[in-house]
């Protein structure tokens, strides 16, 4: 008798190794491991996760390269809306599982699976994420959550492979860690406190240069709001720009605070993260965008931006109103044009200014604080009073009110 199929979302960790093992041997069920990349392993990690999966005896295993997908569909969008959530986060991890979970569940569904599974616990956003994708995009397969179902603790999970002969080095690490092309999330003992800060050493990315280090100026170039170039190098690939930029980032130890936000679930939750490449590519788009769109277009575009943010954070991103926010965010970014130069030091950076064609701040029209151009001081004693005209009747009807 054929055996039934179960896609399982591998990503090579203690988790999905426990899935891989109880799926095939308590439920008898043939093993699909399947990683959906977002481009933020190294062509080593992607290596060492498909030994493990081949090792654990699964039926096969696939990589699943979305980082382009990622970028249009997820990424390209937050840098359009300068997302942090919370002011704070670039919902770095969150938003790579939309990604994620649609290309397994439509891997699920090419395979014909019975199936489909992941390694996410009871206590996150991540469940809710991965159940409400994998029920959109293929709802005629079931859903299996064994952490989740089983409530297992970690040392249950650990008992439980080397019971089946699997002793992967699975030693409880002190910190988990969680990267990703649009930044990496630390968790820790610190970030179940309310008062404590993650130390130097739980991060992946050290401080590589000395504290007294002068800055470094680089240059970005945008194109409609997306990041083409850096430096006078132009790519057209936007996933390897990101990764670049990265890569120059990184040593400055760039990036790093803590988030706390309201889950999916309705807690509280805090993490730490960095995030080098997106808080400086937000920052300076948004520096750029200061320059060269009008006052109500900056001003609905945080309206929406935070909504879009928040939404795709919960993993609504199927919900038809994210197209409507989104057509009007790239229909913003049609003068986000220009290069804007950035100051990398020890742990922080400095957005210093721009270039552009399409900027607004040009001394022919005024400058500020300084000269009229195109107004005369009788002008502005008219606006002047005009302006504050509904006020100043409000008061004369009502006198009192102008001593409270």
């Amino acid at each position: 008798m054929e055996k039934k199929k179960v896609v399982l979302a591998f990503s090579g960790g203690l988790d999905t190794s426990y899935c891989a093992i109880y799926l095939a041997k308590e439920k008898g069920l043939e093993v699909y491991a399947a990683l959906a990349d977002t481009g933020g392993f190294s062509a080593e990690e992607l290596d060492k996760i498909e030994k493990r999966a081949l090792a654990l005896g699964v039926k096969s295993y696939v990589r699943l390269d979305v980082s382009h997908t990622y970028y249009e569909q997820s990424i390209k969008y937050m840098i359009f809306g300068n997302v942090l959530k919370n002011s704070t986060y670039p919902i770095s991890v969150s938003s790579e599982r939309i990604s994620q979970a649609t290309a397994i569940a439509r891997y699920a569904k090419e395979i014909g699976a019975d199936y489909l599974c992941h390694g996410s616990t009871g206590a996150g956003n991540d469940q809710v994420r991965f159940d409400m994708i994998f029920n959109i995009i293929a709802p005629e397969i079931e859903v299996i959550a064994l952490i989740r179902e089983k409530r297992l603790s970690r040392e249950e999970e650990i008992e439980y492979l080397r019971s089946h002969g699997v002793d992967f080095d699975f030693k409880k690490a002190e910190y988990s860690i969680n990267q990703g092309i649009w930044g990496t999330s630390v968790g820790g003992k610190e970030t179940l406190t309310s008062s404590e800060t993650l130390p130097e050493e739980a991060y992946p990315s050290q401080l590589k240069v000395a504290h007294d280090a002068p800055a470094k100026r680089i240059a970005l170039t945008f194109e409609k709001g997306e990041l083409v170039g850096i430096d006078g190098k132009h790519y057209d690939d936007k996933v390897k720009a990101i990764q670049d930029l990265q890569h120059i980032a990184a040593p400055y130890a760039i990036g790093r605070d803590m988030h706390v936000g309201d889950t999916i679930i309705g807690i509280k939750g805090r993490v730490g993260f960095e995030a080098a490449a997106p808080m400086i590519i937000i920052k300076a788009h948004h520096m750029l965008e200061k320059h060269v769109l009008a006052k109500w277009q900056l001003f609905w575009k945080d309206q929406l931006s935070a909504f879009y943010g928040n939404y795709l954070h919960e993993g609504q991103y199927y919900d038809p109103v994210m197209r409507d926010m989104e057509a009007f965010l790239e229909s913003s970014q049609r003068n986000v044009t220009g290069e804007v130069f950035v100051d990398l030091l020890p742990y922080r950076f400095v957005v210093v200014g721009i270039e552009s064609k399409h900027d607004l701040m040009s001394n022919k029209f005024g400058a500020y604080g300084e000269t009229m151009s195109n107004w005369t001081s009788d002008d502005v004693k008219g606006f002047g009073r005009i302006f504050g005209n509904q006020n100043a009747i409000y008061y004369a009807v009502n006198p009192d009110e102008i001593e409270k």
